[in-house]
């Protein structure tokens, strides 16, 4: 957990030419159908990766957006618009982005940007050898809930009750991470309470509750609705006096206490490669799927003191970036 370390996937193989190079047979400037559930950090980076390639929407491809705007009900329709203009590759973030364009086309080569669980969330069989037209790189989010959660006594000795906030909206990817928090949990022997949050009404609400209930500490599961609200997030945990703790950098950079979990923006760039070799005649599903093996750590010392909170020196000398 002191520095990151992000690996490619065993097994990379560079075979054929691509399902969809329509671009390289006509000489025209390659399309891409971009499909997203609503804001959300991996896209610049994504395309800060793509700048780096020499990738410039208008000069060298032509870019299809879709964003649901945190309603994922829209993303079927979106999709279908995306894969009506037959693009090259499709670009989707995250798992629920993922799994829509999945179903709209087994054709048109799709990759995938900062997916939670490829395997587990039934992307695919296998991360060295995707096969088909689905490949891309992974945050292994259900992986990380369970070291955020063992932060939680290392930073409050005392606390025995958290409360979850998650979207079921999102619910595959949620799902899995959920029951990797029970399970972390009973593990730590703490007590958690599920809270759903769909809006930000919900939101809202959700604290306000949390007044009489006084948990001990919030965890907010990686969400592109919780990123999208971090800001919000982080004003009423300190309003109302709460550590939160998610798996998200978002939030901790709006002024969340901590996060653990990928560095989102190596994963989004390197994303960009795939969309690259794919162009360039590579089939998709001979790309391995990368997917972090080391985390970061990031802890907000300013909330910290904000709270009354003392961080062990330890701790602040295995965080990889400490903000103040």
């Amino acid at each position: 957990m002191d520095r990151r370390i992000f690996v490619r996937g065993a097994g990379l193989a560079i075979l054929g030419v691509s399902l969809g190079s329509s671009a390289q047979r006509t000489g025209t400037m390659p399309r891409i159908g971009f499909l997203t559930p609503g804001p959300n950090p991996r896209e610049s980076a994504f395309w800060e990766g793509m700048r780096q390639l020499g990738y410039i929407d208008g000069k060298t491809i032509v870019v299809d957006r879709g964003s649901a705007d945190g309603d994922f009900a829209r993303l079927p329709a979106l999709a279908a618009e995306i894969v009506k203009n037959r693009p090259d590759v499709i670009v989707t973030i995250a798992s629920a982005a993922t799994i829509v364009a999945k179903e709209a086309t087994s054709t048109i080569p799709i990759v995938m940007v900062g997916v939670s669980d490829p395997i587990a969330g039934g992307l695919v069989g296998n991360l060295a050898r995707p096969g088909g037209n689905l490949t891309g790189t992974s945050t292994q989010t259900t992986a990380a809930v369970g070291k955020i959660l063992e932060l939680i006594p290392q930073l409050l000795p005392r606390a025995t009750r958290v409360v979850a906030l998650w979207n079921p909206v999102n619910a595959i990817s949620q799902q899995l991470t959920m029951g990797e928090t029970l399970i972390a949990a009973a593990r730590l022997h703490l007590l958690v309470r599920v809270v759903e949050v769909q809006t930000r009404e919900d939101l809202d609400r959700a604290f306000a509750a949390l007044r009489s209930t006084r948990p001990d500490a919030v965890l907010v599961l990686s969400d592109t609705f919780f990123g999208a609200n971090a800001g919000r997030v982080a004003e009423l945990a300190l309003a109302h006096q709460l550590p939160v703790f998610s798996t998200g950098r978002q939030l901790t950079e709006a002024g969340s206490l901590a996060h653990y979990g990928a560095d989102i923006r190596v994963v989004a760039r390197r994303a960009a490669t795939y969309v690259d070799r794919i162009l360039k005649g590579a089939k998709p599903g001979d790309l391995a799927i990368e997917q972090p093996t080391k985390f970061e750590l990031v802890i907000n010392l300013k909330t910290a003191k904000a709270l009354g909170l003392t961080i062990p020196q330890s701790l602040l000398l295995r965080a990889d970036e400490v903000i103040e």
